[in-house]
């Protein structure tokens, strides 16, 4: 048997006239249907990764060329319901923490690998240590938190941290474990593709691959083979870009697919309004990102100034199209994460459009008009820079747009450039670029959501890569504080440090938040029913094994 993982959907924000295009809205795909042992016979999903000339690749651990449905083949100990954060014990039954530092696990029983042999906590105590062993297979960084991983038993795994652990508990439960009786005969694992019959715990296998479909097929012997209804997932390539799965979209080709739809009701909803659905919850906050080792943008008068610059409403619903919500000035998702914010704070910590109000900020601050109605730097001279957007974020440009008229209309001379997304991407990583639009947090590991973005560790000089924290954030107590957050022993310590950073947020501004990235997610009730949606956010769009194990055939 065979086995794979998940699709992923491109951003594009090109408008298409589907009509124009002759579709005529064939919801549903030939051939679909519920088999006679009461599966769904198949289901088609969109893209599976690997770039233009895509190559079997089923290594869960090389997160850049692993084609997706890998993830349909490896588990976790544990899956995340990244829309509440749920944490849903899976080839860990239950674990318990002995102390800040040390965690105990029980594995699931009656665990297989697809190739008959049995699961156990060797098998899991290997695959932390293969990573610790071949630190370029550890993409999440769970080394830097673990110090030892051991089986202390055939059914128990004890895992000691350096620091209270319970801050990356979740990044930790996260690792795809491989079976010890296959991977530790693998000379070398960062290079190895795991190209053939790849064997793992998961719902599915590979059955079949060439550089345009990719099928999986139901694992019967898997531990929770009653949950899986679905016989086959299809996965198909995306060579004609973004306008093309829009109107494969439409013509129903897909019964699940997360891309971007100018106006997902017209051109899909409404043609078929009794199956055809979507559902796009926040993600992480879009923000307006400034290069702090550059002036004006060093000053933090002149960054607060500009937190009511920008007409955020009209970046939503023209911009964005009303598919997505305000973010709050915290770096926090609300209401999702309403738990961590402060007490007192106005309105969630979502800030309001006043143009008047930023322009007597900026004056006060010493960046006043000239004559001609030019905005002065504290130099005297007219403030003139460019504002970054690269040319495939097409669902950006819009707001681009946008953003750059606000700051315009106080003043500034701005351009906006839209590089390609190499340049874009290095210019951003080695801080060659003055404001752009960046996307931070979203995740439920609050640690990872602010330490990314603000951590001193997490950036570097210009003309050097910096890992995350492209606008080179430097601050102690930002820094003390991710401390604190990491080293937090319960919830009460975490809400403390995470009130600590939240005001770093709203008063020192790093970065502006504008608005939450959708997470897109469509799908198709006319052969499968009980996807997750708004009413029933029982896991997040990308939470395919929550997904898969809830999903069942239509009318029955």
């Amino acid at each position: 048997m065979r086995r794979h993982h998940l699709h992923l959907g491109a951003a594009m924000a090109v408008a298409v006239t589907l009509t124009a295009a002759g579709c005529t809205g064939t919801s549903g795909t030939a051939g679909s249907g519920r088999t006679a042992d009461g599966l769904i016979d198949y289901l088609d999903y969109g893209d599976f990764g690997g770039g233009s000339a895509p190559q079997a690749n089923y290594n869960p651990y090389n997160t850049a060329t692993a084609l997706g449905p890998t993830h349909y083949v490896f588990e976790t100990l544990a899956v995340y319901n990244t829309t509440t954060c749920k944490a849903h014990p899976w080839l860990a039954a239950k674990w318990q923490w002995t102390d800040p530092k040390t965690l105990v696990l029980d594995m699931r029983e009656g665990v297989k690998w697809n190739d008959g042999r049995p699961f156990s906590a060797k098998d899991v105590a290997f695959s932390y240590q293969l990573l610790k062993k071949h630190q370029a297979l550890d993409s999440s960084g769970v080394w830097q938190h673990l110090s030892s991983v051991e089986a202390t038993d055939a059914d128990t795994v004890t895992m000691d941290f350096e620091k209270p652990g319970l801050s990356v508990l979740d990044r930790v439960l996260k690792v795809p474990i491989v079976p010890e009786h296959i991977w530790s005969k693998v000379k070398d694992p960062v290079a190895f593709t795991n190209a053939k019959d790849p064997v793992g715990t998961g719902p599915f296998g590979v059955k079949s691959f060439n550089p345009r479909e990719l099928r999986i097929e139901r694992n019967p012997d898997y531990w929770q083979a009653d949950r899986v209804r679905v016989r086959e997932i299809r996965f198909h390539k995306n060579d004609g870009g973004g306008t093309v799965d829009q109107l494969k979209l439409s013509r129903g080709e897909y019964d699940n697919n997360a891309i971007f739809v100018p106006d997902i009701k017209k051109s899909f909803v409404d043609r078929d309004p009794k199956h055809n659905r979507y559902w796009y919850p926040p993600g992480g906050s879009i923000s307006v990102q400034m290069n702090l080792t550059k002036a004006p943008f060093d000053d933090q008068k002149f960054r607060r100034a500009l937190t009511t610059a920008f007409d955020r409403e009209k970046v939503i619903n023209k911009g964005q199209l009303g598919y997505v919500r305000q973010a709050s000035q915290t770096g926090l998702v609300v209401p999702g994460q309403d738990k961590w914010l402060p007490d007192g704070l106005k309105d969630k910590g979502r800030i309001g459009y006043d143009r008047s109000a930023a322009a007597a900020a900026l004056t006060a601050a010493g960046y006043r008009k000239d004559s001609e109605g030019r905005r002065l730097g504290k130099d005297g001279k007219p403030l003139s820079f460019t504002f970054m957007v690269p040319s495939n974020m097409t669902s950006w440009l819009p707001s681009g747009e946008i953003v750059v008229d606000d700051l315009k209309a106080l003043g500034f001379d701005v351009t906006l450039e839209t590089p390609t997304p190499e340049v874009g991407n290095n210019d951003r990583d080695t801080g060659h670029f003055d404001m752009m639009f960046g996307a931070h947090g979203g995740t439920c590991n609050m640690f990872l959501n602010f330490s990314d973005p603000l951590s001193s560790k997490q950036t570097a000089p210009i003309g050097k890569p910096a890992p995350s924290n492209f606008v080179r954030w430097k601050d102690g107590e930002t820094d003390r504080l991710l401390d604190d957050l990491q080293s937090a022993p319960d919830v009460a310590a975490q809400k403390k440090a995470i009130a600590g950073l939240t005001e770093v947020m709203t008063e020192k501004v790093p970065m502006i938040p504008l608005w939450y990235g959708a997470k897109w997610f469509q799908y198709q009730t006319d052969k499968a029913v009980g996807w997750p949606n708004n009413e029933n956010p029982y896991a997040g769009p990308g939470d395919h094994m929550l997904i898969v194990t809830h999903l069942k055939p239509a009318g029955g």
